[in-house]
This record gives structure tokens, sequence and C-alpha cells, in this order.
């Protein structure tokens, strides 16, 4: 039996309006520039207010941006009765998800360059290979990674053969194959199963009659885990040689790559984008003074000429073709303001933040010094704001400021605090520091362990234990004290 019932229920659902402002706090300078430029030429509704003064690059944060697109449009026409949704259909489709869904990292400007891949496949069907092989070699050059590496069992590439391409084999020809024709391309090393595999296929090709080359490959090709390991000692015995001897030989080793595709992709050549930053922060007669990028601040307005259109159209009320002109001069319209609204919050909220930070670390920006930068995380600044947590670790996120001491990354100067021996709170940031300088005055020869380092950091006043030394060092990419080892 059907019965009705009516249901409250409490929920929380984003607007698109809110999915849009968060996408453009979270994007940096060059990014934002992109969707401005992308949103004028889609909305011709939106457009730039032309000044006849020249603006600086930096605009400071008592500047405000006014726009004409806050007015409201009235008509004798009423065309919202031709709109079906409460809110514009303004990119609802492609937005309606999560700014976290994404991960704005900065991108690479990319060019077009010969991939690992096509470099291969010529020259292996410029050898003297029988056709059959041939395949077999396209299949192995195909199921390379972008480091050179075939990272597949064989026995896996002997079932692909055969159901995808239709070629039956054994493990021994594909092996055979590897070895005898996609190892003995270039670059020296490709088609390697493992890294001593790859150097050991490179320093073969080293046609030398130095003895530096010739214990270089034996300890390659025999005492691989003592060499990674760093057990120099257990090598010298092993092969009665002097110290200066290994020397010699990890220096050819050192000149070997452990990524021979490192210079080719499989489609395109990455180029470092230069770093535009969003802030700048001047000091001034001991005042930190933070300011916005100029280009983060569009003065945005609304087009003149589409309201025009609008009440020229919204008079007629019995063309049916000038109501759906009007009805979709409205939207881009609608569009346009709402567009405008949400830069001036990302404006705001940018603006906002940066005072914070800049009031929060005031001693750092005028002494530029690190020991004077204050532990600080997300929800101190969420706490001066007002914001989100999350509202603040979109603005730091991939964004950059300009400051007497250089280029700063926002994120940067977040950080824990610990207490040392006076009792004062320091930035993890400061420790750190003082580990990554004591690790790098240390002796080579004699490394000191994680227990040695505890002891020179509480000599220090900060009483670290080892378990926090481990993590910091390999938050700092330091290896442990063995493989710091040199000779």
């Amino acid at each position: 039996m059907l019965k009705q019932h009516l249901q409250l229920r409490l929920g929380q659902k984003l607007a698109p309006q809110q999915i849009q402002l968060m996408k453009l706090i979270q994007l940096h300078t060059l990014e934002f520039e992109e969707e401005l430029e992308r949103e004028l030429e889609e909305n011709p509704a939106l457009e730039i207010a032309k000044e006849d003064n020249t603006e600086d690059e930096y605009s400071a944060p008592d500047e405000t941006y006014e726009s004409e697109g806050s007015e409201s449009i009235e008509t004798d026409f009423d065309v919202d009765q031709y709109l079906y949704d409460d809110e514009p259909g303004y990119k609802t489709a492609s937005s309606n998800y999560s700014a976290d869904d994404e991960d704005f990292d900065n991108e690479s400007l990319l060019t077009e360059g010969q991939s690992l891949y096509d470099y291969l496949n010529e020259q292996v069907h410029l050898s003297n290979i029988a056709e059959d092989d041939l395949k077999i070699a396209e299949y192995i050059i195909g199921n390379l990674d972008t480091d050179g590496y075939l990272r597949r069992e064989i026995k896996a590439i002997v079932d692909d053969l055969a159901f995808s391409q239709g070629v039956y084999t054994t493990k021994e020809k594909v092996e055979d194959v590897l070895e005898n024709y996609v190892q003995k391309l270039d670059p020296p090393g490709v088609g390697a199963r493992s890294l001593q595999e790859c150097l050991l296929l490179q320093i073969e090709k080293k046609v030398s009659s130095d003895k530096a080359v010739s214990l270089a490959a034996n300890i390659l090709r025999n005492q691989f885990d003592a060499l990674t390991n760093k057990h120099y000692n257990k090598i010298i015995q092993k092969y009665d040689i002097e110290e200066s001897d290994l020397k010699k030989a990890l220096e050819e080793i050192a000149k070997l790559s452990p990524k021979v595709g490192g210079n080719f992709d499989t489609q395109t050549i990455t180029i470092n984008q230069e770093i535009i930053p969003d802030f700048v922060i001047q000091v001034k007669d001991g005042m930190v003074i933070p300011m916005l990028n100029s280009k983060n601040a569009p003065t945005l307005r609304v087009s003149e000429e589409y309201k025009d259109i609008l009440s020229t159209y919204s008079h007629d009320k019995k063309s049916s073709e000038h109501k759906q002109a009007a009805l979709f001069i409205k939207q881009k319209l609608d569009a346009a303001k709402w567009y405008i609204d949400a830069i001036n919050q990302r404006q705001n909220t940018l603006l906002q933040t940066i005072n914070a930070i800049v009031k929060f670390q005031k001693a750092y920006f005028l002494t530029g010094d690190e020991k004077s930068l204050r532990p600080m995380i997300l929800k101190d600044i969420a706490d001066i704001t007002g914001f989100d947590i999350s509202t603040i670790s979109r603005v730091v996120k991939s964004k950059y400021a300009d400051t007497p001491n250089g280029i700063l990354y926002l994120k940067d100067l977040f950080s824990d605090s610990l207490t040392n021996d006076d009792g004062e709170e320091v930035s993890t940031k400061e420790i750190k520091n003082h580990l990554q300088e004591v690790i790098s005055k240390e002796n080579k020869r004699k490394p000191l362990t994680d227990d040695a380092l505890v002891v020179m950091l509480k000599e220090q006043g900060y009483n670290i234990a080892r378990r926090t030394i481990a993590k910091y060092r390999e938050q700092l990419n330091i290896p442990v004290a063995r493989l710091r080892k040199e000779l």
C-alpha cells in the first residue's frame, strides 16, 4: 500500500558560489590570471574596467576595488519567470565538487620533445633483427617506464604477447631479446630490471683497462649490498686494496646514472616555471607592510552594452526570440556579477590572511633571522582572521611572498612548537636548522648517530627524544649515519 510521508532532514550542501570561491582562493597568481582570461572569453558580459592612470604592480591592503557589477538590473520585463533554477547556471556541472579534489601545485610549461619510446624504436628498427624478435623487442620497449627500467615480470610479458599480440613465445626467448637487443640500445643501462643491472650495463660498456673501472664493475657485480650499505671496510678487506683504490672506484660509480631515461619523457619535456610572488612584504621605518600583487585584484565590471541590450529586449513582450535572448543575457549578467563578487571575496580573504601572518611573524620580517620565527599553525591565523582552518590552508597553498630577504614560500612560515630548557617555546623549524647545521659540520668519516645528535642538541638547550631526531632527519631528507659515511 502506498503512503505519503513528510520528513524533515538537516544536511549540508555547498552552493556553486562557495565551490567557485574555494577554487579561486586556492589559485596562485599565474593560475588566477589564466582563470580570469578564460572567464573573460566565456562571458562577454564581464569586462575589465579601463583606467587612465597606471597602477603599481602591487596594491596596498587598504585599497578597495569597486565594480559597476554590484548594481541591480531593473527592467519592466520579468525574465526571472523563464529561469528554471534558483541560481544562474554558472559552471555548476563542471564545478560541483570540492576544491580539495584537485591539487593545485605549481604547473610547468611544456614543450614537445622526442620520447624515450620513439628513440629506442628508431634504433631497434635499424638493427639486424628478425621480424618475430622485432615484435618482442617493440613490446618490451613499450613496457619500459620513464626511467628506462623494465618493471614487469618476464612471465607476464610472455602472457601478454600471446593474448594481445598473438605472438607465442617463451620466457627464455623474451630474455634473449631483452639482453641481446634492447639492453644494447642507447642510452646505456636501458631495459634494466634493477638498479644493480642498470649500473652494470653502463659500466660494462666502458671499454677500459683502467683499474678503477674494473674494480667498480667487480664491486657492482659481487658486492652491491655492501656498497649500498656503505660497508667500505668489508669491501677493502674482500679485495685487499687500499682506501685510495676504493675511492677511485667509487668515483667511477658516481659517474653512472641511476635513471637513464631521465632526459626523456613519454610525452613532453618539462621546463621549470618562474615563480611569481602573490604578495610583497616591505619593511619601512620599523613597520612591516604587506601588499597584494595587483594581478590578484583586477578591476572588473559588468558590460554596459549588455545592460542596454537586456533593457531593449525586455520591453518586447511579444517576440519569443527576444524573450530567449533576454533570458540568455540575464544569465550572463548574473554570472558576471557573481564572478565579480567572488573575486572581491578572494581578494579580501588573501589580504586578511597575509595581514594576520605578518602581524604574527613581525619580528621575523624585521630581522630576517629564522631564530625570530615564532611557532605558528593554521589555527593561529584562523583565530585572528575568523576564517576556517581549511580556508587558511587554501590561501597559503602554492603562494609566495616577495620579502626583503628574498622569495618566501608561505607554508615555510608555519611550524609546530617545542619548549627548550629555558621554558621558552621555539619553532620546530629553528630546531631543524640547528640539526642540519650540526650534521653539515660532522666528520663524514665518522658521522653522528641519532643518539649523538640528541646529546649535541641537548647541549644547545633542545631536549629532544631520539625518535623526534629521526623524524626531523627524515623530513630533511638526511639519511642515517651509516649512509652518510664518506671516505
